[in-house]
C-alpha cells in the first residue's frame, strides 16, 4: 500500500505553530506595507518637492528613506524569510502548492524586490547630487518596482483564499489562478491600509524635525493621507468582505471572536483622531507618540486583521484544494493532483501516513492514547494547539464529563462527512476514533474529577 507523502509535524507546546507564523508574519507585513506605500507616496513628495522648490521635503524623503533602510529593509528582510521557514515546517504541502503555482511569479517578484533595494538607496544617497529629472525618474521607478512586489504577492496570497478563476481546477495556468474576484479587492484593501500605517510611522520621523514650519508642512501632510487613506481602507474592507466565498463568510460570521471586528473599529477610529490631532496641533506629534500609534497599529490593527483573513480561508490552506493538515482533499485535474480522502477513508491514518511510529500503527489497548496523540499530531494540530495555551486549544471543545464513546461518535460523525465547513474533512476509522477520543480525554484538567463522579452515581449492580 502506497503511503500519504505527508510530512513531519511540527509541535511547538507553548503558543504553537499557528501563533509562531502570525506573529512574524503581522511584524513583516507592518514592515513591508510601510516600505511599499512610502516608495508611492516618496514618488509623488519628490516630484512635489522639486516643482514647487521646498528642499525640506527632500530633506524628509532623506531621512525617512535613511529610516525604512532599517526598519522596513533590515527588519523586514529578517522576518520574510522567517515566514517563509516558519510556514514551510508549519504547512511544508500548502508551501509546496504555492510554488509549484507560482514559481515564476515569485521570481518576478524577486527581481523587481532587488530593483526596490537599489531603488531606495540611490533615492536616499543622491539627494542633492543628482540633477532633478534623473532623481525624479528614480523615485518614479522605485515607487512602480516597490507596488509590483505588492500586487504579485497580493496575487498569490489571494489564491490561498479562493483560485482565480473558476477554470482553473480543470486547465491550471498561472494566471487563471492568480486573477480572480478576490485579487483586486484584496489589493485595494491593502493598499489604502498601507498608507495609513506608512503615514503613522512618517510621524516618527516627521516629529524630530526642528525646523517647526516644515513640522507642521510634513505633519498635516501625513495627517491628510492618513485620514484619507484610513477612510477608504474601509471602503475598500466592505468590497473585500464582498468578494469572499461563502465558506469564508459563514466563518466570518460564526466562528471569529466577537472582540475582532472590534478591535479593528477601534484601530481605524483610534487613528482617525490621532491624524486629526497631529493635524490640528502639529507640535503636539512626539516620537514617542508616533513610536507608540505604531505598535497600536501593530497590535490592535494589524494583528486581529492578519488573524481574521488567515482563519476565514479554513479549513483549507492553498488553493481550495489542499487542507489545513497537508491533506489534499479535491481533485485538480489541471494540476494533476488527486484528492487523497478516499484513501485515507479506505485504509485510515494511521497505516497511510508516513511519518506514524511502526508501532502505533495498529490501535491497541496498551497504545490507544499514544496512538491517539499520533492523531492529534497529524490531523489536528495545525489549527489546534495538543496544550493548554496557544490557538484554539483542543482540549477547550470538550467536556471532562464526556464518555469516550460519546466524543467518538462526534469525531466521526462531525469531521467523516466533511460536511463542518470550518473543518477539513478527516475520515477516520472506529478503532481511530476511539483512539484519539481517548487522548483528547486524557488532556482535559477535570477529567480524572469527572470520572470519580460518574462512577459515584453509577447504579450499583447486586
Amino acid at each position: 500500500m502506497d503511503l500519504i507523502g505527508l510530512y513531519p509535524t511540527w509541535l511547538d507546546t507553548s503558543v504553537g505553530s499557528g501563533w509562531i507564523v502570525g506573529i512574524i508574519a503581522t511584524a513583516h507585513v507592518l514592515f513591508s506595507h510601510t516600505s511599499v506605500a512610502a516608495a508611492i507616496f516618496f514618488a509623488w513628495l519628490v516630484n512635489h518637492a522639486y516643482r514647487t522648490n521646498q528642499p525640506g521635503l527632500l530633506e524628509f524623503v532623506r531621512r525617512y528613506g535613511m529610516f525604512l533602510l532599517v526598519f522596513s529593509y533590515v527588519l523586514g528582510s529578517i522576518t520574510g524569510p522567517g515566514i517563509w521557514y516558519s510556514t514551510t515546517v508549519a504547512s511544508p504541502r500548502g508551501i509546496s502548492a504555492l510554488i509549484h503555482s507560482f514559481v515564476w511569479m515569485w521570481a518576478t517578484e524577486w527581481v523587481f524586490f532587488v530593483i526596490e533595494v537599489a531603488g531606495v538607496y540611490m533615492l536616499v544617497y543622491l539627494v542633492g547630487k543628482v540633477d532633478v529629472r534623473t532623481h525624479t525618474r528614480i523615485a518614479v521607478i522605485f515607487g512602480l518596482t516597490s507596488y509590483t512586489t505588492m500586487l504579485i504577492i497580493v496575487g498569490i496570497l489571494s489564491f490561498m483564499m479562493w483560485p482565480g478563476r473558476p477554470e482553473w481546477a480543470e486547465t491550471g495556468g498561472v494566471l487563471n489562478a492568480f486573477y480572480g474576484g478576490n485579487t483586486f479587492a484584496h489589493l485595494g484593501m491593502r493598499t489604502a491600509f498601507m498608507f495609513t500605517i506608512m503615514a503613522v510611522v512618517g510621524g516618527i520621523v516627521a516629529a524630530r524635525f526642528e525646523d517647526a514650519e516644515l513640522k507642521r508642512r510634513v505633519a498635516r501632510t501625513l495627517s491628510v493621507v492618513g485620514i484619507v487613506s484610513a477612510l477608504a481602507g474601509v471602503a475598500m474592507l466592505q468590497w473585500y468582505l464582498s468578494t469572499l466565498p461563502e465558506t469564508a463568510a459563514i466563518v466570518l460570521e460564526n466562528r471569529l471572536p466577537e472582540r475582532f471586528p472590534v478591535m479593528l473599529a477601534v484601530a481605524v477610529g483610534g487613528t482617525v483622531l490621532y491624524f486629526a490631532l497631529t493635524w490640528a496641533q502639529p507640535r503636539l506629534l512626539m516620537p514617542g507618540l508616533a513610536a507608540a500609534m505604531t505598535v497600536a497599529i501593530l497590535v490592535v490593527g494589524l494583528w486581529p486583521e492578519e488573524v481574521a483573513r488567515e482563519s476565514v480561508r479554513k479549513p483549507w490552506v492553498a488553493g481550495q484544494y489542499v487542507y489545513s493538515n497537508q491533506v489534499v482533499g479535491r481533485d485538480v485535474p489541471g494540476m494533476g493532483v488527486k484528492s487523497e480522502i478516499p484513501k485515507l477513508e479506505a485504509h485510515g491514518w494511521l497505516a497511510t501516513h508516513a511519518f506514524i511510529p511502526q508501532e502505533l500503527r495498529t490501535v491497541r489497548d496498551g497504545n490507544r492514547v499514544e496512538a491517539g496523540r499520533a492523531l492529534a499530531l497529524a490531523a489536528c494540530s495545525n489549527c489546534h494547539s495538543l496544550s493548554a495555551t496557544g490557538m484554539r486549544p483542543l482540549a477547550r471543545y470538550f467536556s471532562p464529563a464526556a464518555s469516550e464513546g460519546e466524543v467518538a461518535e462526534y469525531l466521526q460523525a462531525a469531521l467523516a462527512s466533511g460536511n463542518t465547513l470550518y473543518m477539513p474533512q478527516i475520515p477516520l476509522r472506529a478503532d481511530e476514533a476511539q483512539a484519539l477520543a481517548a487522548y483528547i480525554l486524557s488532556t482535559l484538567p477535570g477529567r480524572a474529577t469527572a470520572t470519580a463522579a460518574a462512577t459515584a452515581q453509577a447504579p450499583v449492580k447486586e
